[in-house]
């Protein structure tokens, strides 16, 4: 997958405030703030380029307000490092293909399912439905 890299200009020209402050910025949208996520078969992709990082299958309702997904489409899917920010050690979670921030993992997600919880912002990503 090629990288994909933009100015600042190009990626305020192509993205609302919310998501180009969330991608761009690192930052976070509110809990509870995104509602109405698809219910139906499909997949998740990146707002700013498009790369597929979700399966409606891994997504569950946590109760944190975020959407929440056990894993990605594909381990080549997201990239992680250490965040620091805000006081805490978390693992953040980005597009390998545009660096777009998206959101964080937990080791709190369901035992079942492997035990992680992505912890991804709404704005951060679009819908695919499946044909």
């Amino acid at each position: 997958m090629d990288k994909i890299e933009k100015t600042d200009a190009e990626w305020r020209a192509e993205l609302d405030e919310a998501a180009y402050r969330v991608t761009r910025q690192h930052g976070t949208e509110r809990a509870f703030s995104h509602p109405g996520f698809p219910k139906e078969a499909g997949t998740f992709h990146c707002v700013c380029c498009g790369a597929p990082l979700f399966d409606q299958e891994d997504k569950f309702e946590s109760g944190c307000g975020w959407p929440s997904f056990t894993a990605p489409v594909s381990p080549e899917a997201v990239e992680e490092s250490e965040d620091r920010s805000h006081f805490m050690l978390r693992t953040e979670v980005h597009c390998p293909r545009c660096a777009a921030h998206l959101g964080h993992v937990f080791p709190d997600g369901p035992r079942d399912r492997g035990g992680l919880r992505y912890c991804i912002n709404g704005v951060a990503l679009t819908f695919d439905p499946k044909d």
